[in-house]
């Protein structure tokens, strides 16, 4: 993919913004679709205003004061993983590569999300922390810690980036807004109901924006799928397209990749998405892992992500499958991927498709599910942004010692700064025809060493704190010269497949780096690592309770783990 740079994306992005929405992605509403979105956006913004009645302490702002329970927060954990990103970006995904789009959902999250729930999470909600920032400094001491929480801090606002664009755009397309005035007023929303109410009412709204995600998108795809000829006719369709039938298999995956081989296309699939970006995000994201920590016990945090991996594997039936049809539906993007040419492009695809087909009032439905899914990506990103920045950054190494009370002001100004970072990173954004690609080269940067520190860290007593902090650095720098070799035609590589190499060579480079300097360099001594270190944790501290709230064998984090594992394999089986 072609990617802007510098001041030409600046350029560009600044010359649109000024501009109302173009006719062609003009959304015909009525009154009623003003109506729904009026009543939805009374709802988000009285969540707010509950959840600021609960607030007490910066506990309680941060993390919910850890009285949720499991269905609320495994819910809140995938609606907050719906973001923009979700929506847009794999839509886009799924009108330009089709059914390998998949892999990012069965082989790209959900195993992920149950090694957190099964294997990781005991060691996060034992350990008490409030971040994985916070994690890494108990384990490896506080430069491992800073360097983690910058990075952390400047990959969410690099993210709500993305989400903030996106819901501008939406807006844009709706009311004819210029754009900029469309991002202004977006964020606007996202903050006041964010600032308001903390944790709880991000991950309340999260909840409501979960079923308003899934009532708008749902008729889309079947309304998509009618107009096609069912499922027979979008296979015809894709067939006699570029890509092929090829794009109504899963595997190998090879146009997504951009390998040509199909055993490393599989290759780059398993171990650069389904385990390197995978496992570095879902496991070492505090975005997901905050739902999981605000449980109000350990057996509910655990199922917090397995709970959410049931949906998740059921999400692209409505998010996918609609892009896929909008890439052979709607005129605009047919011609666009034959050609690569006119003035839309992949991240175009759903309102593509509601223009077309969409009557009013279900067009009110489903803008109000594309509006919730960009708010609640971006509030999972504020609301773990100034949870990171006050606690790890501010109170760690700016200003120390101060009350509680001056910390729980702080992540609300904090919130207030995020927000205006995000407005300007929606620049970036914008550079971009898919959406997806920016997204997993992001990945790649901060989370594929961040996951081979964590990994090693937590199962080897041996790994020092300098190897800690050496480890992440040099490891983000080698995804950073695999990005940079790529743009500059020293490797070339399509689709995403940069950033799968970038993020596996992040891996091994942390990993190499950590072994040789933790051989010459001293550890911690083994009192210090007692809940950090899974040898040197007693084994009844990671086990869940099983009685009071959290009996009964559906309760148990292991076997809904088991049910959703063999889901997983036999949708890869049918639809490999």
């Amino acid at each position: 993919m072609e990617k802007e740079w510098a001041m030409e994306v600046i350029g560009q992005w600044a010359s649109a913004q000024f501009v109302a929405a173009p006719e062609r992605l003009r959304l015909d509403a009525g009154v009623v679709d003003y109506v729904l979105l009026g009543l939805y956006f009374v709802f988000v913004l009285g969540i707010g205003f509950m959840a600021r009645r609960s607030i007490s302490s910066s506990l309680d702002f941060f993390l919910s004061g850890r009285s949720l329970p499991a269905w609320v927060t495994g819910l809140a954990f995938i609606a907050a993983n719906l973001g923009a990103i979700e929506i847009i970006g794999m839509s886009a995904n799924g009108a330009q590569y089709g059914m390998p789009t998949m892999h990012y959902f069965w082989i790209g999250a959900v195993p992920a999300m149950l090694f957190l729930g099964v294997v990781m999470m005991p060691f996060y909600y034992g350990s008490k922390v409030r971040s994985v920032p916070e994690f890494m400094l108990r384990r490896f001491g506080p430069g491992a810690h800073l360097v983690n929480g910058v990075s952390f801090a400047v990959a969410q606002i690099l993210i709500a980036g993305i989400n903030l664009f996106l819901l501008g755009t939406v807006v844009n397309a709706l009311l004819g807004w210029p754009l900029w005035v469309s991002v202004c007023a977006a964020a606007v929303i996202v903050l006041s109901y964010t600032a308001l109410g903390g944790l709880s009412a991000a991950i309340y709204n999260e909840v409501l924006q979960f079923f308003v995600i899934v009532a708008g998108l749902l008729p889309l795809t079947i309304a998509g799928l009618n107009k096609v000829g069912g499922w027979d006719g979008l296979t015809d369709r894709i067939a006699g397209s570029p890509g092929g039938a090829e794009q109504m298999s899963a595997w190998p995956g090879t146009e997504l990749t951009g390998f040509s081989s199909s055993v490393l296309g599989v290759v780059g699939i398993v171990f650069g998405l389904g385990f390197v970006l995978s496992f570095g995000y879902w496991t070492t994201n505090f975005v997901e892992v905050q739902r999981a920590m605000a449980s109000r016990s350990m057996s509910a945090a655990q199922r917090t992500s397995i709970i959410g991996a049931f949906p998740k594997m059921f999400i692209p039936f409505i998010v996918v499958v609609p892009g896929m049809i909008a890439g052979v539906a709607t005129s605009e993007l047919s011609a666009f991927k034959r050609t690569g040419e006119g003035d839309v492009d992949y991240n175009d695809a759903l309102l593509l498709l509601m223009r077309d087909l969409l009557p009013n009032g279900i067009l009110g439905v489903a803008l109000a599910g594309l509006l919730a899914s960009f708010m609640a990506g971006m509030a999972a990103n504020l609301s773990s942004f100034n949870t990171v920045f006050t606690y790890d950054i501010w109170q760690s190494y700016v200003v120390r010692d101060r009350p509680d009370d001056y910390y729980l002001r702080m992540g609300s100004w904090v919130t207030a700064g995020a927000t205006a970072g995000a407005v300007g990173t929606a620049f970036i954004a914008a550079g971009y025809e898919n959406l997806m690609n920016y997204l997993q080269q992001l990945f790649s940067f901060f989370n594929a060493p961040l996951f081979a520190t964590f990994i090693l860290g937590m199962f080897w007593k041996r790994m020092t704190p300098t190897a800690g902090w050496l480890g992440l650095v040099l490891g983000t720098a080698t995804a950073v010269t695999v990005f940079f070799l790529n743009e500059n035609g020293v490797i070339s590589l399509s689709g995403q497949g940069a950033s799968f190499v970038g993020a596996g060579a992040a891996f091994v480079v942390d990993v190499v780096v950590s072994v040789l300097v933790s051989r010459k360099t001293r550890p911690k001594a083994e009192e210090e690592l007692t809940g950090l270190v899974y040898s040197l944790t007693p084994r009844e501290s990671l086990r869940a309770a099983t009685t009071g709230a959290d009996a009964g064998w559906y309760r148990r984090p292991g076997l809904l783990a088991s049910i959703a594992l063999v889901l997983i394999v036999a949708l890869n089986i049918v639809f490999g």
